[in-house]
């Protein structure tokens, strides 16, 4: 997770598995309090404990139990907040949050909705709401913002041209988590690329490689299913408010700074609704700062995450899990031929997908799972843009596919169906999972680029 400067650890750390004890009690307590509340029909039982809160006494136990000194292990723990990566993500958690606020404010998301409905025949609705919802959540950079803007439509549309919802609802989320796998000012993008060291343009380039085979499969069964709905007449839309989202997409692939993209693209949207009279400066501040609230979980969660895992590094349980991951790569490597660069990735995917489908939070997952993917990858001769295309790949698949992640459930509460209705049918997720398999199979071995090595 960590750019190697003068507080990182040398290669020869003991391994101590004692030292994963602490990230293990966060997975434990966080997933434990989930299977209760749910158990009990709470709804959202995921996020009834703050995933902020319960890593406080987690960390409190890595300081306790660390083999150095308590005060050396909290510095440890200190430098781990401070580091530039940690940090860096954090500010673009906030410029992300900002824009999607501002642009929503101003009627970018009913814009782009019915921009793509007015292109959509009635007969291609479902693999049309696939796309729609794929493109926001590409340019907003953020799944639960997308779904929670375009559940209520797709619903009232599902429900106007007699689609079965459950299909509707497993369209919407996998074209939601399309994006939020491809785009480019998501956090998983972020978390990914800045744990990797590589640029966020290479990643969606990578991502693209993935990404756009099962979209296309995935639009193929969502026709294949959809019967002859009844004609649907889309609102009236102003097409300058869809301008911010396809402008940061323009700019972020052109290469321009993620900080200047999500700058413009924030002054953009808030330009534009002032200059339409109905807006002004006032509520463009008040929308940013709702933006940067939305991000507070995630911001701090890094930051926290960002220390815990740095004294995990330090007291061995990196090199623990590092040690141990090996060994289950040397098995895959017999069993793929001595392919050793193969079995890492699946090693990596594998890592990743278990960690979210303990903690139901696919930015958290990357983030914890990081800095042993980076460790993995130099050693089997991956490039950064592949293996953080792979960790946010499996990441997402899971957080698709989970009943109990935010998605889902944001979904299957709009739509009045069960969660496992709607994870039935994200279609997208599970075509993903055997695209991304069989290229990591039957590709040709990863060269390292000089300026990467």
């Amino acid at each position: 997770m960590f750019k190697k400067n003068q507080n990182e650890i040398p290669n020869s750390v003991e391994p101590r598995g004692v030292a994963l004890i602490p990230l293990f009690c966060f997975i434990s307590l966080f997933l434990g309090a989930g299977l209760y509340f749910e158990s009990q029909g709470v709804q959202f039982a995921f996020y009834e404990l703050s995933s902020v809160v319960a890593i406080i006494p987690c960390v409190i136990l890595a300081i306790l139990i660390a083999k150095d000194p308590a005060l050396k292990a909290l510095n440890q723990f200190i430098d781990g907040i401070g580091n530039s990566t940690i940090i860096t993500m954090c500010l673009i958690f906030l410029l992300a949050g900002g824009f999607a606020s501002v642009a929503k404010a101003t009627g970018g998301i009913d814009a782009t909705t019915s921009l793509g409905l007015s292109f959509i025949p009635s007969s291609f609705l479902l693999p049309g709401f696939f796309l729609i919802t794929a493109f926001i959540s590409t340019a907003m950079g953020t799944s639960m913002g997308t779904l929670a803007a375009v559940s209520p439509i797709a619903l009232s549309i599902s429900q106007a041209a007699n689609i079965d919802t459950s299909y509707m609802a497993g369209c919407i989320v996998s074209g939601a988590m399309f994006g939020d796998n491809l785009s480019i000012i998501s956090d998983t993008t972020i978390a990914s690329t800045r744990t990797q060291g590589c640029e966020m343009r290479d990643k969606f380039k990578e991502n693209l490689v993935f990404a756009l085979p099962s979209a296309a499969i995935t639009i193929l069964f969502f026709t294949a299913v959809q019967q002859v709905p009844s004609e649907v007449i889309p609102e009236p839309y102003d097409i300058i408010a869809v301008t911010p989202y396809l402008t940061i997409l323009i700019l972020a692939l052109s290469g321009l700074n993620v900080f200047a993209v999500l700058t413009i693209g924030i002054l953009l949207a808030g330009g534009i609704g002032i200059s339409q009279g109905d807006y002004s400066l006032i509520q463009m501040g008040k929308d940013l700062y709702i933006g940067f609230s939305s991000m507070q979980d995630i911001f701090l969660l890094s930051m926290l995450i960002g220390g815990l895992a740095n004294v995990t590094h330090h007291q061995g349980g990196l090199a623990y899990i590092h040690h141990r991951i090996e060994k289950v790569i040397a098995l895959l490597a017999k069993i793929a031929k001595n392919n050793t660069d193969k079995a890492a990735e699946i090693g990596i995917g594998f890592l990743v997908a278990l960690s979210n489908l303990c903690l139901a939070n696919n930015t958290v997952a990357i983030l914890i799972t990081g800095q042993i993917s980076k460790d993995l990858s130099q050693k089997h001769q991956i490039i950064p843009k592949r293996t953080a295309s792979v960790l946010d790949i499996f990441s997402c698949i899971i957080q698709g596919l989970i009943p109990y992640g935010a998605q889902v459930l944001l979904v299957s509460q709009t739509f009045k169906i069960t969660p496992l209705e709607t994870s039935s049918h994200v279609w997208y997720c599970m075509i993903l999972a055997a695209v991304t398999i069989l290229f990591i199979l039957f590709k040709s071995k990863p060269i390292i680029e000089k300026e990467e090595a």
